[in-house]
């Protein structure tokens, strides 16, 4: 088992990491602002599974092949960025709050199994949160304090229900200022404009990293 005290920095060094804006935020933000409480709450809950999926990979020693394969890293790290250039793209032609627009139809509003697919696969096609856990987890593991598989799945836990919880904190934030957004169209284009300019820079950064 993990220290107390060992547990306790473990999760002051995720406050941190979590609290640094990201495409996960950027996209849980827009998310919940424009489609609804429910939405961003998919995406939140697409995000867990991704980060579940990390420290799985990650204990299996998934990251140490990308580090150990170069063209194998670049092929997943390009998909990365590309998904989330897409993804940018949809909310730059997407009307404002497109749910409530009386032209779109059942047909072609996002489902909720839609925006948990966007957090599973945003997260899950970039590379270097699957890198994060692989070098963050192993530094909190000492085999001297009990079996190192159970460590690994402690602190894998509570990297996931803190990443779920600072998620679900912004997906209420978001929608707390939705009312104000529908009030200001002229925000609302803004709001598109920066969402879109901020994953299309995060999907630059992981192109080029």
């Amino acid at each position: 088992m993990v220290s107390l005290q060992l547990l306790l920095v473990f999760i002051g060094a995720l406050a941190v990491v979590y609290a640094l804006p990201g495409p996960d935020m950027a996209l849980i933000l827009q998310t919940s602002s424009t489609r609804g409480l429910k939405h961003g709450l998919s995406t939140a809950a697409g995000l867990a599974i991704a980060r579940s999926l990390h420290v799985t990979l990650s204990a299996l020693g998934v990251a140490a092949l990308l580090r150990s394969a170069p063209w194998l890293y670049d092929g997943v790290r390009i998909a990365g960025a590309l998904y989330l250039a897409y993804i940018a793209i949809q909310i730059f032609r997407s009307p404002a709050f497109g749910l409530d627009d009386n032209n779109t139809t059942s047909k072609t509003r996002p489902t909720l199994r839609a925006a948990l697919s966007k957090g599973v696969l945003s997260s899950l096609l970039n590379p270097k949160a699957l890198l994060f856990c692989s070098v963050l987890l192993p530094q909190f593991v000492h085999p001297e304090a009990g079996a190192v598989w159970l460590q690994v799945v402690e602190l894998g836990v509570v990297l996931v229900v803190i990443g779920a919880v600072f998620d679900t904190t912004l997906a209420f934030s978001a929608v707390r200022i939705s009312g104000w957004l529908r009030s200001h169209p002229r925000a609302q284009v803004v709001q598109r404009w920066t969402f879109s300019a901020a994953l299309l820079a995060f999907a630059l950064r992981l192109s080029i990293e």
